[in-house]
């Protein structure tokens, strides 16, 4: 960071009427010394339409906040509100502000159960890098290196690829967002890589991401994916670019876990009956800001080096806990629980022994999953829906509804007698 674009210099220039040209020309020295960053920064100052002096005392005020005692709190500090911010864009802009952000507790929860300690981090669809900086926390939190890890990520949307370079920037993590922004399937920027984790959530339902280019690409390993939807692309496309010890973790929408239409159920029997598939979790509803579309996760992995044949299934849609009127989220406390069940479904040591819990968690063997059409909906299998009462329990129950239902509609047509008649003295007739 050159002295001349350090915040000091232009903090003693406040108040001189040039002070958007110099902001601009230091943003630019720091383009010049950091060629990850070129092309990023926005450049727009000088040219920005405000009163004058104004933009001299925004300076001034943040001078005031203080980012802690060194450079390390003060980056976290960055950090976190840049995140704030991002995530209140988000929730203002709602479905279009939903591409730059995934809510922090669904990326938790990829993060947390894919435990990213090393190797290659790769997000093919990378919005502003949410899924990054939680893979650093994570390394973090769990007294990891945080070199220990290379992160590489793509973007299509040429200001959320810039917001990304600068989230991770500012938090002084070393990434590879590619040369360019570009669509992930038709200008792959990392066509080689081979990832060790992979986290992703990618834009449901896509109808129009298809191109002719695209026919007989080698990443179509269980089928060509249907032209009017995505979903099945994005999950070949990681498994794809995972190393064969790899693990991936992505996001897509319900549909994804049933749906038979054109070649999707074909492709998902491909891959259950290639053990590919290692875990599906149900996700409570209205977690996005963008869409009310319920949700799920996918684990998957090229080499299962335990629980060869069976899948794991966990029903967390009942698990969310509201934080406004609109938006729910995981706590913590759900997340460790779900990491452990996977933790020690999948043997981990020190994680405890995986049990089936009956409208929780089951593991089941593929050719049940078979006898289930290769359907992926945590519901089918984790017993919710098999506890039934007996004839006796029923049929008083269902007497009591019977008589509940009898008096709420005697009660609706004495509404509308009442209704009639208010009508009728005002001089109408129904």
């Amino acid at each position: 960071m050159p002295e001349t674009a350090r915040w000091e210099a232009l903090r003693a220039c406040a108040k001189q009427p040039d002070i958007g040209k110099r902001i601009d020309e230091a943003l630019a020295v720091i383009e010049a010394e950091n060629p990850k960053l070129k092309g990023i920064l926005d450049k727009r100052y000088a040219r920005a339409q405000l009163p004058d002096g104004k933009l001299g005392e925004l300076v001034d005020l943040v001078s005031t906040i203080d980012f802690g005692e060194n450079a390390s709190q003060a980056r976290d500090v960055l950090g976190q509100v840049y995140e704030y911010f991002l995530g209140q864009f988000a929730s203002a802009e709602g479905k279009k502000g939903g591409q730059f952000y995934t809510p922090a507790s669904i990326v938790k929860t990829l993060v947390a159960v894919l435990a990213p300690h090393h190797g290659k981090v790769y997000d093919p669809c990378c919005g502003s890098g949410g899924m990054f900086v939680q893979s650093e926390k994570f390394i973090e939190a769990h007294g990891g290196r945080l070199g220990d890890v290379a992160i590489y990520g793509q973007e299509s949307n040429p200001t959320t690829w810039r917001l990304a370079a600068m989230n991770l920037a500012i938090r002084g993590i070393d990434f590879n967002l590619g040369k360019e922004h570009a669509d992930t399937f038709t200008r792959n920027q990392h066509p080689d890589l081979r990832a060790d984790f992979i986290l992703a959530n990618p834009p449901f339902n896509i109808s129009d991401w298809w191109h002719g280019s695209l026919t007989g690409d080698p990443r179509w390993e269980y089928g060509d994916p249907p032209a009017g939807n995505a979903n099945y692309a994005w999950l070949q496309h990681m498994l794809y670019h995972l190393k064969p010890t790899g693990r991936a973790g992505i996001v897509l929408a319900n549909g994804s876990m049933s749906s038979s239409q054109n070649s999707e159920g074909d492709i998902r029997r491909a891959m259950v009956e290639a053990d590919v598939v290692e875990v599906m979790i149900a996700l409570p509803g209205q977690l996005f800001f963008n869409t009310q579309i319920p949700a799920c996760l996918w684990f998957l992995t090229k080499q299962k080096t335990s629980r060869q044949g069976e899948v794991l299934f966990i029903d967390a849609r009942k698990l969310g806990r509201m934080i406004s009127r609109v938006q729910a989220e995981l706590t913590d406390e759900v997340i460790e629980r779900i990491a452990g069940t996977v933790a020690a479904w999948r043997g981990k040591e020190n994680a405890g022994e995986y049990q089936d819990i009956p409208g929780y968690c089951r593991s089941v063997r593929l050719a049940e999953i078979a006898e289930h059409g290769h359907v992926l909906t945590p519901g089918r299998y984790v017993g919710a829906e098999a506890i039934e009462d007996d004839d006796e329990a029923f049929a008083e129950k269902m007497q009591k509804l019977t008589e509940k239902l009898g008096e709420q509609m005697a009660k609706g047509v004495e509404l509308d007698q009442l209704i009639r008649q208010k009508l009728a003295g005002l001089g109408y007739e129904i």
